[in-house]
Order: C-alpha cells, then structure tokens, then sequence
C-alpha cells in the first residue's frame, strides 16, 4: 500500500534551515529508500510567503489568497510517498525519519503524519485500499510506535 508523509512543523518554529547535518543525513536515508525501491516522490515546501496561495471554494464561491496565512497554526514542511507491504513497515520508516531529527534536529519539533493513499484507478482497487486500511490495526494515543 502507498503512504503519505506529511512533515508538519511546530507552530513555534522558524523560517530558518534545518541543520546541515540533518538535511545530510536525510538525503543519505532517501538515497537508501530510492534504492530499495520503497520511495517514490519527497519533497520540501517552501514557506507559504514565498509564492504560497490558497484556493478556496467556499457558498459555490472561489477565491485565492497569497500567503502568508496568519491564522495558520501548523505549516507543512515536506512530504514523502512510500510503498510499503505492511503498515508496521510504514511505522518504522516514519520512526526512522524521525529519529534524525531527533538526533540532528537541534531542538526540532514538530510531526510526521501518515497517511494510506488511495488510487485514482477502477473502482475496485480504491474498494480494497479502504478495506485494507480499515482492517489494519491501529495504535491508541500514547502507544508509540518505539524509538528512545
């Protein structure tokens, strides 16, 4: 099944890089991802201020906003896309991206939101992904997937 990682940022954090040796060791754990086969798409986002909008539909209305948003409590960092034979493998490969930024983070903060995907194909394959993913096991809060 395909995942999606969605990197979201503390509402605290700032608009300066991260530290070289996480972008390094990041770039060594995607190279190992692309290799295996396990990672199809990453990316990063650049700041909502740098070209960013909104599109909204909204009482059959449509507008756009440039940002920055002011009322945007998260922002969204980067995004990955996976595929993985099993949610556990899933887990693990976001506890392993997370672990880098723990160990070279420097005081980061923020998430790595996962998400299953589902196809844009026939109707039968979208039918399978949800009851897949309605039959995996989920964690309740607090239940960590591991890691220090």
């Amino acid at each position: 099944m395909r995942y999606m990682y969605l990197v979201v940022l503390s509402p605290d954090a700032d608009d300066k890089p991260p530290p070289q040796r996480l972008m390094d060791e990041m770039a060594k754990l995607s190279e190992r991802r692309m290799a295996d086969g396990s990672m199809i798409s990453t990316g990063g986002l650049l700041p909502p201020a740098m070209g960013g909008a909104r599109v909204t539909l909204k009482r059959g209305q449509i507008s756009v906003t440039d940002g920055p948003f002011a009322e945007t409590k998260e922002a969204i960092g980067g995004f990955a896309i996976f595929e993985f034979a099993t949610r556990e493998d899933a887990l693990a490969s976001a506890v392993e991206f997370m672990e880098l930024h723990r160990l070279y983070g420097d005081g980061w903060e923020g998430v790595c939101e996962m998400r299953p995907m589902m196809s844009m194909g026939d109707e039968g394959d979208c039918a399978r992904e949800l009851n897949a993913a309605a039959k995996a096991p989920s964690r309740h809060a607090g239940e960590g997937a591991g890691g220090p």
